[in-house]
């Protein structure tokens, strides 16, 4: 009797685990109606670049090709040269590069990724049905990795662009692109996280994956279930240089504005604030007296800048800018880079113990956006950025003036054991008044020279010698 029982209570196990196995299988999706809908949109990219290529011989005089492929492949294989007495003529060279897009609208605007058509001197657009076109460029933002290509056609299939800031970690979503040149392959994956800020890419909050991205996968679409694209994919992390789980997607609601623009002018422009900012860590909330870690903390305010016209300073932390939460420096660029010059907008700052409002004007964005060369250098030279002590660490340490240490980027400051969150307060036997002091007095430092430099860290005053390597 127990041995009957014992096989059957086996048996009734086995049937639900086969139940349940059914059950899960069941809900996972099924992607073959939407690639079969969405892959005619979806278009294959080449590109052609002359390279001129002219070669001599060491008497300067131009070559021509030898007569004897097979003598010409021994002299390349053993002496790296073509024979003696063979000339050779200059050559043009082709170099193609491969990727996707993906047809917007019906009369032949087409979306990719800026760095797949980059430097093209030809760009060749071929759809699902094996059609062939020659495309014209019409813009690039180069910030956002974004191209946007015009074919002449018409009723051609397109897209549904789609929101991606309903997106959710969890959601399933789909790409199909050509990697290495295999046309129309199709992967799938989960959404991994939202808004992730790359250090290269302030302008855009990627869409992080584990869809399968290689080369050749650029530009191309990222659909959710619904078959709607939203995302471009763009860029991978990877140590080995293929695909390792995680790759980023350009948000379609980013994709579209800056499309809308270079449809009109060929070029995207942005508003400046004009600030330099990191982010709040823990000991910097700690230090500034906020409740927890958020806001992007201003390390420098550019001179003649928007945020300077606006009074904002060194050490103020912006919480909010133009009614949008930012809890991590890296979403503020995004922010103000959606706002176009002359906008008036709010942001809500912390200073001095106390959030307050200031209105800023925002103005354009200079073509290369680049920050002055002075301030790049001067950071470059130091290896940090120093902002003003905020006035409850000084009323703490019971200092006044002096500079904090707001980030170490490296260089003399690495090497000299600078740490974030240090306070000096004397360069080379000078008191620092703040940071106009501090930049002044460490300007005249002569390089290869070590000076005296007084530092409170953790409480506690000492003296480090400080060297500026040049």
């Amino acid at each position: 009797m127990n041995r009957l029982l014992k096989k059957m209570n086996l048996g009734i196990v086995g049937v639900v685990m086969t139940f349940a196995m059914f059950a899960h299988a069941a809900e996972l999706p099924d992607f073959t109606d939407l690639v079969e809908e969405a892959s005619p949109a979806v278009v294959n990219i080449s590109t052609e670049t002359v390279v001129k290529n002219a070669s001599a011989s060491s008497n300067g005089q131009s070559q021509l090709p030898p007569n004897s492929e097979e003598l010409n492949e021994f002299f390349r294989h053993f002496f790296g040269q073509q024979p003696f007495g063979q000339q050779q003529a200059p050559q043009e060279k082709q170099r193609n590069s491969l990727g996707s897009g993906f047809i917007i609208s019906q009369d032949g605007y087409v979306l990719t990724n800026n760095h797949v058509i980059d430097g093209a001197d030809v760009i060749h657009v071929r759809l699902n049905d094996r059609r062939e076109y020659l495309a014209e460029l019409v813009g690039t933002d180069p910030r956002t990795d974004l191209a946007l290509l015009k074919i002449e056609a018409e009723n051609l299939p397109t897209v549904t662009m789609g929101e991606s800031d309903k997106l959710k970690p969890g959601q399933w979503v789909l790409a199909i692109g050509s990697p290495f040149g295999f046309d129309y392959t199709v992967t799938a994956g989960i959404v991994s996280a939202t808004g992730r800020n790359l250090p290269s890419d302030s302008y855009v909050p990627f869409i992080q994956t584990d869809v399968a991205i290689n080369p050749g996968n650029s530009g191309g679409p990222l659909f959710n279930l619904d078959g709607e694209v939203v995302g471009i994919n763009s860029q991978i992390y990877t140590r080995s240089g293929g695909f390792m789980g995680v790759s980023f997607a350009i948000p379609s609601k980013v994709a579209m504005s800056v499309v809308e623009q270079l449809k009109v002018d060929g070029k995207v422009s942005r508003a400046w604030l004009g600030v330099l900012i990191q982010d709040v860590n823990n000991e910097l909330a700690e230090s500034f007296g906020l409740d927890r870690p958020q806001g992007a903390l201003v390390s420098r305010v550019m001179d003649d800048s928007p945020a300077e016209k606006a009074g904002l300073r060194s050490g103020d932390i912006i919480l909010s800018f133009n009614g949008e939460d930012i809890e991590h420096s890296g979403e503020l660029p995004y922010v103000v880079g959606q706002m176009k010059a002359g906008d008036e907008v709010t942001a809500v700052i912390y200073r001095d113990g106390k959030e307050q409002n200031i209105d800023v004007i925002l103005e354009a964005r200079s073509e290369d956006g680049s920050s002055p060369t002075e301030a790049q250098k001067e950071l470059t030279r130091l290896g940090m950025k120093v902002g003003e002590v905020p006035s409850d660490v000084a009323a703490r340490l019971d200092i006044e003036g002096g500079v904090v240490v707001e980030q170490v980027l490296g260089g003399a400051a690495s090497r000299n054991g600078l740490q974030q969150g240090d306070v000096i307060t004397m360069l080379n036997g000078q008191r620092i008044e703040g940071v106009t002091e501090f930049k002044a007095i460490a300007k005249s430092i002569p390089n290869n020279r070590s000076v005296p430099m007084r530092v409170i860290r953790g409480g506690y005053p000492m003296f480090i010698p400080f060297k500026i390597e040049g």
